[in-house]
């Protein structure tokens, strides 16, 4: 399975978001892991990171956690951190890999000094907590999670 091509299909709000190759790094029945190319075009600046063309993500999704953990790495080799969005647990199919983006996310800086919630305002606008309460509270608990262990390092997460 490792090496071979899928495709991860990332929707929200109920559109697909962006679609884009990816390379499979390691799979479980639970957990699928790809390497792929920054996706979007040109250059995103949040301020405390600029995803850039030449940076790498090593992605992470799970079927039975409501989050996926993205390492950034930047062209030459050095990691910049770790983006996780919170989204319903993700669908593996032969093709790949579909996920549904709940518009909170958390940046941890490489070096861990940073740990960022991120989009909390989106997330309020969303009206999740209306349309679909359990799911927004799942979100909410998978981000308190997050941000634990984002504050501990993910580094553990990432190898279990």
């Amino acid at each position: 399975m490792s090496g071979r091509s899928v495709e991860v299909a990332l929707w929200k709000a109920g559109r697909l978001k962006i679609r884009y190759p990816a390379e499979v790094v390691a799979r479980s029945p639970t957990r699928l892991s790809v390497r792929a190319p920054w996706a979007a075009e040109g250059v995103r600046d949040f301020g405390f990171v600029r995803f850039e063309p030449g940076d790498v993500f090593v992605e992470h999704y799970w079927s039975d956690r409501w989050y996926t953990v993205k390492e950034v790495w930047s062209a030459d080799g050095g990691l910049k951190g770790w983006y996780c969005d919170i989204t319903r647990p993700a669908e593996f199919g032969a093709a790949g890999v579909t996920v549904e983006d709940l518009d909170l996310d958390l940046w941890v800086s490489a070096d861990g000094s940073e740990v960022l919630r991120l989009d909390e305002d989106e997330f309020a606008a969303s009206g999740l907590a209306v349309t679909d309460p359990e799911a927004a509270e799942r979100a909410v608990t998978a981000l308190d999670e997050l941000e634990r262990l984002g504050r501990r390092g993910l580094v553990a997460l990432l190898d279990g």
